[in-house]
């Protein structure tokens, strides 16, 4: 029998979960049987879960799950350096030449288990099965507005947190911009037609920001890319990969500009494909902006588990995208998860 194992997060800020209590009850109808560990900080009710009969465990106890048991997370796990012998389930980071994906994948390969990234799991097409995307978008696009606001008080963003809802975020940024008046940003968003670019856009749309929606066709002919100098905020919505154009070059920083802040939605600042050459490291809930350049101003947000903002929210539309996958997880050798397991195996 496929033994699904969900396992608390032990990352800060993270409170998503990939599946809910009624997709676990689906699973469990379809024949697999589901073990949920305890959280202390997980949005949804461990009581949810309880109620459908599936088996709970001590948070953190997946270190020892069967050895058969299929590992399922969201966000990274914690950095000791140990062999990992089961399969995961996770956001792995690690096929894009990032230091710490090189780690990952040496301790899979010492423990003999498997990576099934969630960000490559696609369906025939090539197209992601589930993605966080439109949250991140839509959070990505707040805190933004966030680090312009403080600019215009003249610091730096305060620390961010968790929001109920995305009512309760709408609601906080239009208190944080009435000592601005009516004077609002201007932003650029590229990736405007896609997941993460429809969440940023309708986030300005509902804080009333002008915005310039470019997609393929206004990138195609590779750059520069002068309009971003010309928007109080660029948000960028594409994931960097081999061919992604600069949009934002060093230069930038000392160029005469309208541009005062950055927000790298993507977040993907140690890949070699980076289209944003002016910061080098993620920024995070305690200090969202960092300032890459003071006279004038220029902030860089870039806060890699944006969608956490929004965990119930979030959590939900992921868990609902996710399901009919995990529904297919007695057959992992084909779909979605033989073509992340062929992935795996090319990086490894």
């Amino acid at each position: 029998m496929t033994h699904l194992w969900v396992r608390s997060e032990s990352r800060d800020h993270e409170q998503r979960v990939g599946v809910t209590p009624e997709g676990v009850a689906a699973l469990m109808k379809a024949g697999l049987r589901v073990t949920v560990e305890e959280s202390a900080t997980r949005a949804l009710s461990i009581d949810g879960y309880a109620a459908t009969g599936c088996a709970i465990a001590p948070e953190g106890s997946w270190t020892s799950a069967p050895k058969d048991a299929i590992v399922f997370g969201l966000k990274e796990l914690p950095e000791d350096g140990t062999p990992l012998p089961h399969r995961h389930i996770m956001f792995g980071h690690a096929y894009k030449g990032q230091p710490s994906g090189r780690v990952l994948l040496d301790r899979f390969k010492a423990g003999g288990g498997a990576l099934y990234d969630l960000e490559y799991l696609v369906g025939e097409d090539g197209r992601r099965v589930a993605a966080f995307g439109y949250w991140a978008g839509y959070a990505g696009a707040a805190v933004s507005l966030l680090s312009w606001i403080a600019q215009q008080q003249g610091v730096t963003a305060e620390p961010v947190g968790v929001y109920p809802s995305s009512q309760a975020m709408q609601d906080d940024l239009r208190d944080r911009l009435k000592p601005v008046g009516e004077t609002r940003p201007t932003a650029l968003i590229i990736g405007a037609l896609g997941r993460v670019g429809s969440g940023a856009t309708d986030l300005c749309a509902s804080m009333e920001i002008p915005v310039t929606k470019w997609d393929m066709a206004e990138t195609a002919h590779g750059g520069p890319f002068p309009e971003v100098l010309s928007h109080s905020i660029f948000l960028n919505c594409i994931l960097a990969r081999p061919g992604t154009p600069v949009f934002v070059p060093e230069t930038a920083k000392t160029a005469p500009r309208e541009l005062s802040v950055i927000g790298d939605i993507a977040c993907d600042p140690d890949s070699d494909f980076s289209p944003i050459e002016v910061y080098d490291r993620v920024t995070t809930w305690d200090a969202p902006a960092l300032r890459v350049h003071d006279a004038p101003v220029l902030d860089v947000t870039a806060i890699d588990n944006l969608p956490s903002m929004l965990p119930a929210e979030s959590s939900d539309d992921f868990a609902a995208q996710l399901l009919p996958s995990l529904l297919a997880l007695k057959d992992l050798e084909n779909g979605v998860w033989g073509r992340a397991k062929a992935t795996f195996d090319a990086h490894l």
